[in-house]
């Protein structure tokens, strides 16, 4: 199996106030927080966003796996709904001493290059500004961080910059290069 470079960035806001909103998409655009749990509408999202791209690393995961991973305490999941469709979502998992990491982020591509993915971010982000008002044992969080790399869409690093996250590390490294996975298998 042959190996290819794959850059990861990784951005962050430190202040509320670093995060630049992108304009609401025109259209009956909404977006709604997955209250409950469920392993098969996170896999699906997962699949669907990421089969394009190159996402693998859950394909594996046990359905237990994903309910533990959806039960963490605070962790939140938000979806963009289309006219009713699902378009896109943001996970943020939130982390120790008022860190949040945006762990998933992105659009199934027919939704892709519609300003959806802007105001998605934007929201997602201020959803993490504002965990500890909704979990209040929580420390207020002071960091938002992300990263994205070179297999992720061509308008994903430009759509994080223009939403205040700045660049603070860089990493290339080898990994096996493997068939697009597409949102099930044989697609």
């Amino acid at each position: 199996m042959s190996s290819i470079p794959v850059t990861t960035w990784s951005l962050e806001q430190t202040s509320p106030a670093d995060l630049l909103p992108a304009a609401a998409p025109e259209g009956d655009v909404r977006i709604v927080r997955a209250e409950v749990p469920s392993p098969e509408f996170s896999r699906f999202l997962y699949t669907a966003v990421g089969g394009d791209i190159r996402w693998t690393d859950r394909l594996g995961w046990t359905y237990a796996r994903w309910q533990e991973q959806l039960d963490r305490p605070g962790a939140e999941t938000w979806v963009a709904y289309d006219r009713g469709t699902p378009a896109g979502y943001v996970e943020l998992d939130p982390q120790d001493d008022g860190v949040v990491e945006i762990i998933l982020f992105g659009l199934i591509p027919a939704f892709r290059g519609r300003r959806i993915g802007g105001h998605l971010l934007s929201y997602g982000a201020a959803r993490a500004w504002d965990l500890a008002e909704r979990w209040p044992e929580r420390t207020p969080t002071k960091r938002v961080w992300l990263h994205t790399c070179s297999k992720d869409g061509e308008f994903a690093m430009d759509n994080y910059q223009r939403r205040g996250f700045r660049l603070f590390d860089t990493k290339v490294e080898l990994e096996a290069e493997v068939e697009t996975p597409g949102p099930w298998p044989g697609a």
